[in-house]
């Protein structure tokens, strides 16, 4: 599905602020895999996003649209987010917030 640059926007207002990045260039989506505004729909992308349908019949509603990695997915059926990616805080002490760059891995093969 296309979407205007209008709902692209509200779309991305809709992930997760992380108070230690700008939530004009980063958020995460509900899996926590870091996404970057300018990578929308760049699949071949560490931070790439796209727009997923939550609810049957819903697709032109912001009220059932999210900003996911492109490693993820949303399983109608049984009305959750499938993760693949998430992000990586290996390395990190536990008393740092957060890296000073975003990094993405993959999880394990999940069916």
């Amino acid at each position: 599905m296309t979407y205007s640059q209008k709902m692209i926007q509200e779309v991305w207002n809709r992930g997760r602020v992380i108070a230690e990045q700008d939530p004009a260039v980063w958020r995460k989506d509900e899996c926590g895999a870091w996404i970057r505004r300018e990578h929308y729909g760049h699949e071949s992308s560490e931070y790439g996003w796209k727009i997923e349908n939550v609810t049957a019949g819903g697709a032109g509603s912001l009220d059932y649209l999210r900003p996911l990695h492109c490693g993820n997915s949303f399983d109608l059926g049984l009305g959750h987010a499938k993760c693949h990616v998430t992000d990586d805080q290996k390395g990190v002490d536990p008393h740092e917030h957060i890296v000073s760059t975003p990094r993405n891995r993959r999880l394990g093969h999940q069916a």
